[in-house]
């Protein structure tokens, strides 16, 4: 019923599509309600306008697909499927993250305690859900990544390191 185009469309832009939706139900309830009404509404506001930040932030990180290999993540692991290489990151024993220009497109270079290394092409399949497993490393600094990665570097970019491990 819907074209595919128009589907994939929808898709990439649903998440700000219901910060809107959230942000407008609750602007109408806080300007024409009465009474908690109004105060829910403001709240509706605020929780919209904040999940529209964040939405805005996912799809400037998204580069669309359709580059070789497939992303999962489960559970603080990632895992690269790719045509000739891939592997497996434990985000609990990352150590640095890196932007890494290409000529195919760029690359989210994963490097673990150990010094092994995990290369993602950012326009792989499933690599948008990257953008919250990033966000969760203590200290980063989204904007700073985004920026990164809409204006590719010349070479190799440290995006995150972790700071020395201590004993408790």
């Amino acid at each position: 019923m819907i074209r595919p185009g128009a589907a994939q469309t929808l898709r990439r832009w649903r998440e700000p599509l219901i910060a809107l939706g959230l942000i407008a139900l609750g602007l109408y309830w806080a300007l024409t309600a009465l009474g908690v009404l109004i105060w829910i509404g403001w709240a509706m506001v605020a929780a919209g306008l904040g999940l529209g930040a964040v939405a805005i932030q996912r799809l400037r990180f998204g580069q669309g697909g359709g580059g070789p290999g497939i992303v999962t993540v489960d559970e603080r692991r990632v895992v690269y499927w790719g045509p000739h290489s891939g592997g497996v990151a434990d985000l609990d024993l990352l150590a640095r993250l890196d932007l890494i220009p290409a000529p195919g497109g760029t690359l989210w270079r994963l490097t673990a305690e150990t010094g092994q290394a995990l290369d993602i092409p950012a326009n792989a399949e499933g690599a948008d859900a990257l953008f919250d497993v990033f966000a969760a490393l203590p200290g980063i600094h989204t904007g700073e990544m985004l920026h990164a990665l809409s204006h590719p570097p010349d070479g190799p970019l440290t995006i995150w390191e972790s700071g020395p491990k201590r004993l408790h």
